[in-house]
């Protein structure tokens, strides 16, 4: 039970400037507007979800492989971790607990992000999202799933873990707690408190 998932982007890694400049990248290529500044706003669901709100389906695949091209030496220099990440990562391990990261992200990205900062995990599932993280979260035995969207919540329900969320993204602490969080933090900083508590009451 002391093993843990984690979102990737507004939870361990923030993106926001990151992504926006890939995004304003791929404009002038692209045949149709995208407002960066709502894309930026809603981050969490995977790439194809939110490219298909702009344009037409059948323009989707060849928009991602443009943002995918530019994302490794555009956004990753860009990528800083969030407050609080290391820290929290480093207190799983402490309690002797492992880490997954489940992301929305395609899974070659997030495990360049994680390289990129250093980030001790065992494993990365990419390219899911909602209650689909699931799975991947129940098969790695997670007792606890943190991440900062209201469909993270979904993602640790379907997997059999504690929903913690943390108000780092588009969702304020009371929505979260409105959508059925088990715990809501205001960052990472107050996650290392949380789960010394949590692994002192819980079965190991």
């Amino acid at each position: 039970m002391n093993s843990v998932g984690f979102d990737l982007d507004l939870t361990l890694a923030d993106t926001r400037a990151a992504i926006a400049a890939v995004y304003e990248a791929m404009l002038p290529s692209l045949a149709y507007p995208i407002d960066v500044d709502v894309v930026v706003s809603r981050l969490g669901p995977p790439l194809e979800v939110e490219l298909a709100h702009w344009m037409p389906e059948e323009e989707v695949p060849a928009a991602v492989a443009l943002y995918r091209k530019l994302y490794p030496q555009i956004a990753l220099p860009a990528t800083e971790h969030m407050p609080g990440a290391r820290e929290a990562l480093a207190a799983v391990r402490r309690a002797g607990g492992r880490i997954i990261v489940v992301t929305g992200k395609n899974v070659r990205d997030a495990r360049r992000t994680v390289d990129l900062l250093g980030f001790d995990v065992d494993k990365v599932v990419g390219s899911v999202f909602g209650a689909d993280k699931g799975r991947a979260i129940a098969s790695f035995g997670a007792g606890a799933y943190v991440g900062d969207h209201v469909a993270d919540i979904e993602a640790a329900r379907a997997g059999g873990a504690a929903s913690v969320a943390v108000a780092t993204g588009a969702f304020t602490a009371d929505q979260l707690v409105d959508h059925g969080a088990d715990v809501v933090l205001e960052d990472l900083t107050h996650f290392a408190g949380w789960f010394d508590s949590w692994t002192a009451v819980s079965p190991l």
